[in-house]
């Protein structure tokens, strides 16, 4: 099997992650070649909207409910309600016990006892939720307190769940894996645990090029799964598809790493470093801080561990916080390890000097 010599690839260092939450976050990803962006933007949407699995209710039987279109004695609301509302119980669960099956179906068993004493307190009617159909269950309730139906006199009846894991919306009529008892309702279940993806790509620049990708991309999920989880998932779920393709490979490529552009890079950084304090906008007290200490760069700033910057006269957290994000949005960071470019904190004005120098003696010519 040959090898062939490719050029280099603009990679992403790693992914920025903004406004993260359980449920919502913005993952910035730079720089990628012109097109890939789009590319891998459209891959990763389309798999956390289609391919990740989460648990859902598969199926639901209450004592003395024969089919779901009747009203039930005591209760609220009829079976019809009932069935919607349990549509929305959002559980999750990521790891199993050994030996069980991804896919397997598990009946949970609750019996359910109201009594006067509740309905009393709760003021003449007792609303059962999730938590209380889904006690030791073994699953995480993300919406333990989501109403299921509420009681309004005394009862002890017994209630039976079906979980499953899935992928997608799933009709009643789709459901398998599982043979049903008498009384048992079988009901839809929306498995997807992902409900927005967006993504955008502007160009971004490296080195003096600006028409490379910035690919951003936005993640809603409904609790079941994190968004960093389901961007993880979905890469990986690709990686498993296109290792299907590896059975065509006529030609083993190799990549350039990128050594003959050390320079650029060097020269790129250098370009960061040599900025000035009160060229990045800080505000005024961090400034001074910073002038107080002898800080005069952003290379001087950058090479200081954090731990060091918090015993600075009048440093505090929020100076701090402030650096940070802007050194951030330079792609630097507080104790950058400078090694590779020959740049230590010993060195750093040296080098940032000798820059200077050479850039205003080329700049003369």
């Amino acid at each position: 099997m040959t090898a062939l010599k490719y050029g280099k690839f603009e990679m992403p260092e790693k992914i920025k992650s903004e406004e993260v939450s359980s449920t919502f976050a913005r993952f910035v990803v730079e720089p990628f070649e012109r097109g890939i962006g789009h590319t891998i933007g459209t891959a990763l949407r389309r798999i956390m909207l289609t391919s990740l699995e989460a648990p859902a209710i598969v199926s639901v039987r209450i004592e003395g409910v024969p089919h779901e279109y009747m009203a039930i004695e005591g209760i609220v609301q009829d079976m019809t309600h009932i069935v919607l509302n349990l549509k929305c119980a959002l559980l999750r669960r990521l790891s199993l016990q050994e030996g069980e099956h991804p896919r397997e179906i598990k009946l949970l068993t609750t019996s359910l006892d109201i009594t006067d004493e509740m309905i009393e307190k709760g003021g003449g009617s007792y609303k059962v939720t999730l938590k209380d159909l889904l006690r030791d269950s073994g699953y995480e309730l993300v919406n333990p307190d989501h109403h299921i139906f509420t009681v309004t006199k005394p009862m002890t009846r017994r209630v039976d769940l079906r979980i499953g894991n899935g992928r997608g919306y799933v009709a009643s009529e789709r459901q398998t894996g599982f043979e049903t008892q008498v009384d048992e309702i079988v009901i839809d279940s929306a498995f997807s645990p992902v409900r927005l993806v967006n993504y955008y790509v502007e160009n971004t620049r490296v080195g003096q090029d600006t028409d490379y990708d910035r690919l951003i991309l936005e993640v809603t999920t409904d609790g079941r799964v994190t968004p960093v989880e389901a961007l993880n998932f979905a890469s990986q779920i690709l990686i498993l598809h296109f290792q299907a393709f590896e059975s065509l490979k006529a030609h083993v490529l190799s990549f350039d790493r990128g050594e003959v552009s050390v320079n650029r890079d060097r020269e790129e950084i250098l370009q960061k470093l040599a900025l000035r304090i009160n060229e990045i906008e800080l505000s005024v007290r961090s400034t001074n801080c910073l002038e107080n200490a002898s800080i005069e760069t952003i290379g001087e700033l950058v090479v200081m561990p954090e731990i060091e910057m918090l015993r600075f006269r009048n440093f505090g957290k929020k100076s701090l916080t402030e650096i940070k994000q802007k050194l951030d949005d330079l792609g630097l960071s507080l104790g950058m390890d400078l090694g590779k470019y020959g740049i230590n904190r010993d060195n750093i004005k040296q080098v940032i000097a000798a820059y200077l120098q050479e850039k205003a003696g080329s700049s003369e010519v």
